[in-house]
């Protein structure tokens, strides 16, 4: 008479036979193909460094046959070496809040928009007239463009940045956008006077702590985001895009899932999908980790 199996051993047998036939099925598609990060605030932390756990997450996103696609407010000009350095990104980024898409590896832009210098600078003069003096910087267009500023736009300016003795200077080039800042009044309350007074006129956003900014009229972080999408092939459902402040509001409501980073703006974190992590604490690594497990 055949001995038959305990109750253990048809436990094993069956569980065995479950994990030949998993191991048998083709693995599944990740349920997003592109990741698309913001910088600053977001996969950054605050001195610019990318951390390692951060590092490992982005590997796991291009094993499992992903895009990372980076979309910055930064000017093309202003983050080639960020890219290159410290990511050792040589893709295709969308710089300049939407504006541009920039082949970082190549160092070409692929497309670029510009601001009409006499329409927004009569705006920034109507602004001024409603909050009283600003302090201004421009970023001029192309890949030697510069940061221009007026002399108190900062008590520490950066490296790099040309503080102009006269503020007819900044309007002395093509420029892409222009940065407003007020000395008394508080960030949103500047960006909702400057969307009033522009109107349809241009573009305003508020990317970070004093930086109201005026784009060219359109522009957002979600159409350099479609546009990259129509070059390269992908969708929104697809996608799963991170951010941290108003400017990235286009960018989650177009992705298919929006993540605001636990530091982001009330606004965001009202409208995100998920809230992760700061991005002090790795905050895109740990959504990225179960998103893609190992």
């Amino acid at each position: 008479m055949t001995a038959q199996p305990t109750q253990a051993a048809q436990v094993t047998q069956a569980a065995q036979a479950a994990q030949a036939a998993q191991a048998a099925e083709p693995a599944r598609p990740a349920r997003f193909s592109v990741v698309a990060t913001d910088l600053d605030g977001t996969l950054l932390r605050r001195d610019l460094s990318v951390s390692d756990r951060t590092r490992a997450a982005l590997a796991r996103v291009r094993d499992a046959g992903a895009l990372h696609l980076v979309i910055t407010g930064r000017p093309a000009a202003g983050c080639r070496a960020l890219l290159l350095e410290r990511l050792e990104y040589t893709g295709l980024a969308v710089c300049g809040q939407g504006a541009q898409l920039y082949d970082v590896g190549a160092d070409r832009l692929l497309t670029s928009a510009t601001l009409d210098r006499p329409t927004v600078r009569a705006l920034v003069d109507r602004i001024v007239d409603r909050v009283g003096p600003l302090e201004l910087a421009v970023v001029t267009s192309g890949l030697d463009g510069e940061f221009r500023v007026t002399p108190a736009f900062d008590d520490d300016p950066w490296c790099g940045w040309r503080v102009v003795g006269h503020p007819d200077e900044l309007w002395t080039h093509p420029v892409d956008k222009v940065l407003l800042r007020h000395h008394r009044l508080g960030d949103d309350l500047l960006a909702a006077v400057a969307e009033e007074v522009c109107g349809d006129a241009v573009a305003v956003t508020h990317s970070g702590e004093n930086m109201v900014e005026l784009l060219p009229a359109g522009v957002s972080k979600a159409t350099g985001l479609a546009a990259a999408a129509r070059l390269l092939g992908f969708t929104a459902e697809r996608t799963v895009a991170f951010g941290d402040m108003p400017n990235d509001i286009p960018l989650l409501s177009w992705a298919g899932h929006g993540v605001a980073m636990g530091n982001a703006h009330a606004e965001l974190l009202r409208r995100a999908d998920e809230i992760a992590p700061t991005n002090e604490e790795d905050g895109v690594a740990a959504v990225l980790e179960r998103l893609f497990p190992a």
